[in-house]
């Protein structure tokens, strides 16, 4: 469980006051999406939560130990197959687990490839396989998919959700598609403008990948989230 307690940012150097006071948990294998307009503060709220910044007042409590994290960029080393991008650091670990979840991710057979070589979505797959290839209890995903079209995206979605069902792992997601979360989420936080703090928090019951946006439901969720964003 993930439990973020009164957490404020200020970027001293200019003054800044970027996050106001944030709280909220994520459960065990919960699907968490986070909302809001650019620069309230989604992808600072990774990088504290990921201690990539620990320059922060509050608190951020993690009763385990091992993060993934995905990025929207892949950052794969170019020199490298995607084999040896998902054992960067740890090579001495069984070669075995890395082609299980190569294989999860439905990219084993390209396991020999380099970077250059793969399209988008596959790019996003090696980089999945490598947040989870050590283990995460936690998977941090920071808009993975956004350069990615339409159809694609859809797919590495329900990848997403195969994983936490699979896996049982919680996931933080920042998206600006409200309906890739609407799609996807179990909890939608809305941020507000800068300086942030949660406007609004949606539950969703229905079983991920598997809802009908178009239904008087999710019509409604949709522009209630659209009105919240205005109104914040």
């Amino acid at each position: 469980m993930l439990k973020v307690k009164n957490l404020k940012k200020v970027y001293q150097e200019h003054s800044l006051l970027a996050i106001k006071d944030l709280s909220f948990t994520v459960h065990d294998s919960e699907i968490v999406m986070i909302i809001g307009p650019s620069g309230c503060g989604k992808s600072t709220l990774l990088n504290i939560i990921s201690n990539n910044d620990n320059n922060y007042l509050g608190e951020v409590i993690f009763d385990k130990s091992k993060i993934g994290y995905v990025f929207q960029e892949d950052r794969l080393l170019p020199w490298k197959t995607v084999e040896e991008n998902v054992r960067l650091v740890n090579m001495e670990w069984e070669r075995e687990a890395a082609l299980k979840i190569l294989d999860a991710v439905d990219i084993l057979p390209f396991k020999d490839y380099l970077p250059k070589n793969l399209s988008g979505g596959m790019r996003q797959r090696c980089s999945i396989a490598r947040a989870l290839y050590y283990g995460s209890d936690l998977l941090l995903l920071d808009e993975p998919f956004k350069s990615l079209d339409h159809l694609l995206r859809n797919e590495m979605l329900k990848l997403i959700a195969k994983i936490n069902q699979d896996t049982n792992i919680s996931i933080l997601y920042v998206t600006h598609d409200i309906d890739e979360a609407l799609l996807l989420a179990d909890r939608i936080f809305v941020l507000s403008k800068r300086p942030s703090i949660i406007a609004d928090d949606f539950r969703i019951i229905e079983h991920p990948m598997k809802r009908n946006l178009e239904s008087p439901k999710f019509v409604d969720l949709k522009n209630r989230i659209i009105n919240t964003l205005e109104r914040s």
